[in-house]
């Protein structure tokens, strides 16, 4: 019998540019769950230093700094907005600014250990979630029942980051961008505290060839052919074979 309160968590987890929130997010919305997008609230962290003058690589510091605010999204918004503090800075973490500091401030142990708590506590009360990072399956949810990780060629990854670039105006060189992947892959792998891995049990979906539309019917036909009893019942629109 399908039980839409029966809790469940599915991680998607997979380095930059493989299209993870936009993914997660749908996925979300198709198999009735709530959304939990991890890389924004390491965004948030990044914004928080920035504003507050914290050096980038003070862990410790930024940590600190979490723990003395609240962090948390507005479930009533599709995708939920995220608040730091009373504040949306939904509109603000995605600028070059934080971006560039992102990667810095999340390969921070003590800055990890404070996100890996709160996604924690996120989950305890919205038991039922899609949620994509660089780690839920390995380390924040390694018993989540359906453990998914996206993989893309870097070139492709660095295409799409261009053309995402240049749809919003902006001058893009293919090159350095390619270059800033690579780099950030090699980071996230080789941080000390949850480096980017494929979780144990994870079921790999390689993007290279695959547009949006195409990855998330993958995924949702995964998902209820895993989780079927525990997800609502689907609507003959819902999902394309």
């Amino acid at each position: 019998m399908n039980s839409p309160t029966h809790p469940l968590i599915i991680t998607i987890d997979g380095p930059a540019g493989t299209g993870k929130s936009s993914v997660a997010h749908m996925l979300a919305v198709r198999l009735g769950l709530e959304f939990l997008d991890t890389g924004a609230m390491y965004r948030a962290a990044a914004l928080l230093a920035i504003e507050n003058s914290i050096p980038i690589d003070d862990g410790e510091s930024i940590a600190a700094a979490l723990a003395a605010t609240t962090l948390v999204f507005d479930w009533k918004s599709s995708p939920p907005k995220l608040l730091l503090g009373r504040r949306d800075v939904t509109p603000f973490i995605r600028s070059a600014e934080v971006t560039e500091a992102v990667s810095p401030v999340s390969a921070c142990s003590d800055v990890r250990r404070e996100m890996v708590r709160r996604q924690r506590e996120i989950a305890n009360a919205h038991p039922r979630l899609v949620t994509e990072g660089r780690d839920q399956g390995s380390v924040v949810f390694p018993d989540a029942p359906l453990r998914i990780y996206l993989e893309a060629d870097p070139r492709v990854r660095a295409q799409r980051r261009v053309a995402q670039l240049r749809a919003a105006g902006h001058v893009a060189d293919e090159a350095s961008i390619l270059r800033a992947i690579q780099h950030r892959d090699h980071v996230d792998s080789t941080r000390a505290v949850g480096p980017l891995r494929i979780p144990e049990g994870a079921t790999r979906v390689d993007t290279s060839n695959l547009d949006l539309e195409a990855v998330v019917n993958t995924l949702e036909i995964l998902a209820r052919e895993q989780l079927g009893p525990w997800l609502p019942i689907a609507t003959t629109a819902s999902v394309h074979r």
